[in-house]
């Protein structure tokens, strides 16, 4: 069996994923596993995935980004994978950077190595309220980590046994990313960045309106405060 798995979370992403899996595919070749976590997915994401040469992990509920991350996470410990890869189902993630996100998981000791738009750029093309939202969670985060993460909404990321182990049981439910990182910090787990590209959604509608994006932003604030409490919590005991 092989040691890695790439896992792509999918929902409703009939338009993207053929290509998504075959492009993987292509830079993988046999040997790695690809799961398409479904995340119970309205349209035809799971036949589209399975069609397409993936293995399809479909859930019985929609669980939203977290739930059905954590879901592939738990399915990859269960099946004793050393190490997962995550892309989105939607293409913007390159998988040609795939290689260099798992070699940096061997060879730097981290548990974590996160594909980062912005370690030698950032002027990277985003919406202005991303690019400022990313800039306020990089400044929340700082103070926590004890060094500045570039790109701590980014879903192109790669774990070892030791994150995997965690997060198959314990893992953010709703945009999952930047409460991970505070995560790995209570478990004083190590990640660090390598830099990739981002392309632009290929087909079909991103689920992230304005009013979502408001929400992501309270909400993510809320839980990396939750988590900074139960942190210090565990160390008054």
């Amino acid at each position: 069996m092989s040691k890695y798995l790439l896992l792509i979370p999918a929902f409703n992403e009939e338009a993207n994923i053929d290509w998504v899996v075959r492009e993987a595919r292509e830079v993988l070749g046999d040997d790695v596993p690809i799961l398409v976590a479904n995340d119970c997915s309205t349209d035809s994401t799971a036949g589209v995935a399975r069609a397409a040469g993936a293995e399809v992990l479909s859930l019985p509920y929609h669980l939203g980004l977290g739930g059905v991350v954590q879901a592939g996470y738990r399915w990859a410990h269960e099946c004793g994978y050393e190490a997962v890869v995550r892309i989105d189902g939607d293409g913007q993630h390159d998988p040609r950077f795939i290689p260099a996100l798992l070699e940096a998981l061997q060879t730097s000791g981290a548990q974590m190595v996160i594909g980062s738009r912005f370690v030698d750029q950032d002027h990277v093309h985003t919406s202005f309220s991303r690019k400022w939202g990313i800039r306020l969670f990089r400044a929340v985060l700082r103070p926590i980590l004890g060094r500045e993460v570039r790109d701590p909404t980014s879903g192109f990321v790669a774990v070892n046994n030791e994150a995997l182990s965690i997060f198959s049981h314990s893992f953010p439910l709703e945009y999952p990313e930047i409460e991970a990182l505070v995560v790995l910090q209570r478990r004083a787990f190590r990640f660090i960045e390598v830099p990739v590209t981002m392309r632009p959604r290929r087909g079909g509608v991103s689920t992230i309106t304005a009013p979502r994006a408001l929400f992501y932003l309270l909400h993510v604030l809320l839980g990396v405060l939750v988590n900074i409490l139960r942190f210090q919590r565990h160390r008054w005991r």
